[in-house]
């Protein structure tokens, strides 16, 4: 039983606490909102007042926030968590904020703190049933010590050095929100020419855009609009102005998305699915 704070309680962070509960281990939580810690303090977490005050019992601390800025002052502003670290702890920052922003997270980190990357491949539903892909990079003896507690949550992969995790997640997302894309114009073709929905949608179901559509239809995902547009904006960076048609096209629908809280399924015609 490890003593595990939890920073960040929307839906993918609490899915993520209420597996670690699951699992034995002792989990405090905090959120902004503090609404959001109440089904999880039912469940047996602790509520903390503040980040500092989450941590200062945690042997692994995991963040699931918005993006790079909210790590930052949920860390390092009034409050924050950084200076509460004990010697020891390990940081496992579960965000998909890029392999530059892991790097520069990890030069402010107290000494004697280890920091993991480690976002995250699936949705509410693979968290809470303990299915998620878990990119880790880091340190081998890092990644070593907090893999019983990440085992929990799905299968880890040691992607290699610190960063590495949060690389291989941008390469993951930028082919699940081309090929979500690809999808809403291969579906808005069908309905052009005429072919039967349900036709298409079992030829699709064969082919190389099956896992978009799976994606598209799944019942308990949760990538909302905006957050995607973030992750093509930290592949945009990464690319330093390299040509990528495709992913301009993807950020350019998402952009034109009418709702950016909604979840990326929202991209594809509705009426046809």
């Amino acid at each position: 039983m490890t003593e595990i704070a939890v920073l960040g309680t929307g839906r993918m962070g609490a899915s993520i606490a209420h597996r670690l509960l699951d699992a034995g281990h002792r989990v405090t939580v905090w959120n902004r909102t503090a609404a959001r810690t109440v089904p999880l303090q039912r469940a047996g977490a602790r509520v903390a007042g503040s980040p500092a005050d989450a941590v200062r019992r945690a042997a692994v601390v995991v963040t699931m926030l918005t993006d790079a800025t909210a790590v930052d002052a949920v860390l390092s502003g009034p409050h924050g968590a950084a200076a509460a670290l004990a010697p020891g702890t390990c940081l496992v920052e579960m965000s998909t904020i890029g392999p530059a922003a892991v790097r520069d997270l990890a030069r402010r980190l107290p000494p004697a703190v280890d920091l993991v990357d480690a976002p995250v491949g699936g949705s509410v539903a693979a968290a809470r049933a303990g299915q998620l892909r878990v990119f880790a990079g880091g340190a081998a003896p890092a990644v070593q010590r907090v893999t019983p507690v990440l085992a929990a949550l799905g299968c880890v992969r040691h992607c290699g050095d610190l960063g590495s995790g949060a690389a291989l997640k941008l390469v993951l997302n930028t082919a699940l929100l081309v090929a979500v894309t690809g999808l809403a114009d291969t579906l808005a073709v069908a309905g052009a020419v005429g072919v039967d929905p349900r036709t298409a949608l079992d030829a699709l179901a064969g082919g190389p855009l099956a896992g978009a559509l799976a994606r598209a239809t799944a019942p308990d995902a949760d990538f909302p609009v905006a957050l995607a547009g973030k992750d093509l904006d930290l592949v945009r960076a990464a690319l330093a102005g390299a040509p990528a048609p495709l992913v301009d096209a993807a950020r350019t629908a998402l952009a034109a998305a009418p709702d950016p809280t909604a979840d990326i399924a929202t991209l594809v015609t509705r009426e046809y699915l």
